[in-house]
């Protein structure tokens, strides 16, 4: 079982390929941080605000970031972006959507629930690796938290 005691980041996706393939290029790349998978909308939220079996998880292990994906099962992307974004004690997580769609509707959606930005998931796979380890390095090293 992943460490989510200590995570510092939650991928959040459903498919198996796209996380594996998220979480090697983040190491690649040299990111040390914990990361934590959620594989459904629901368990994303539950690992959020340490419900059901992450109870043991304490909500002042902030997250650095959550990279998202929209089409979850369960509980959907923008639903859990909604969620993050309307508490007061999340509101400030960065939110990356990582996602397959490019549809405007999709963009404005997230970006109006307090998306902190939106990166397709480019379809090759030298770019999408670079993509990602780019989405790691500015959230996790350059960008400053409050």
């Amino acid at each position: 079982m992943q460490n989510y005691l200590s995570a510092d980041v939650l991928l959040v996706e459903d498919n198996p390929l796209d996380a594996e393939l998220t979480i090697r290029a983040l190491k690649k790349q040299g990111i040390a941080n914990e990361i934590f998978c959620a594989i459904d909308g629901e368990e994303a939220l539950n690992f959020i605000f340490c419900r059901d079996k992450f109870s043991e998880r304490k909500n002042s292990q902030s997250l650095k970031v959550v990279l998202l994906d929209l089409k979850l099962p369960k509980i959907d992307g923008l639903e859990v972006l909604k969620e993050i974004k309307s508490r007061a004690e999340t509101s400030s997580i960065p939110v990356v959507i990582l996602s397959s769609s490019k549809e405007d509707p999709d963009i404005k959606k997230a970006y109006s629930l307090g998306a902190n930005s939106y990166v397709v998931k480019p379809v090759d796979f030298e770019d999408f690796v670079k993509a990602v380890q780019n989405t790691g390095l500015f959230w996790l090293l350059i960008n400053e938290a409050p």
